[in-house]
């Protein structure tokens, strides 16, 4: 079960980080939000960041094997990096209309073949 914990609070930590890292370039598109300094701009990514970690830090420690999760720090990584794709995609064809194209399918199946690699083998 903490494997299915430690999954689903990567889920929810991405779509905060995807939020703090692009939502500022579809905000741009608003007059109001153009006329933010920079600084303001990096204030409130921080701040929808500060929500990913409070989900990402729980996530690696209830996942890893050294507190007696299922998995280890390769593995978890991994995870993580296939969700982060996986979220991302979601978010650029939702916020952007953007296309998802054949090179973007192949990347995540090497993405999934890392999993496959990492779990695979021991």
């Amino acid at each position: 079960m903490q494997g299915v914990y430690s999954i689903g609070l990567l889920v929810c930590a991405n779509v905060f980080m995807t939020t703090a890292w692009y939502a500022h370039l579809k905000l741009a598109e608003y007059p109001w939000f153009k006329k933010w300094p920079l600084i303001a701009v990096i204030a409130l990514s921080w701040g929808v960041a500060f929500f990913e970690y409070c989900l990402q830090v729980p996530a690696n420690r209830i996942g890893f094997e050294g507190n007696g999760g299922p998995f280890n720090l390769m593995q978890l990584k991994v995870i993580q990096e296939v969700i982060t794709l996986v979220v991302f995609i979601i978010f650029s064809v939702l916020a952007f209309h953007m296309q998802v194209r054949w090179n973007h399918i192949v990347a995540a199946a090497f993405l999934i073949l890392a999993v496959y690699f990492v779990f695979g083998f021991k």
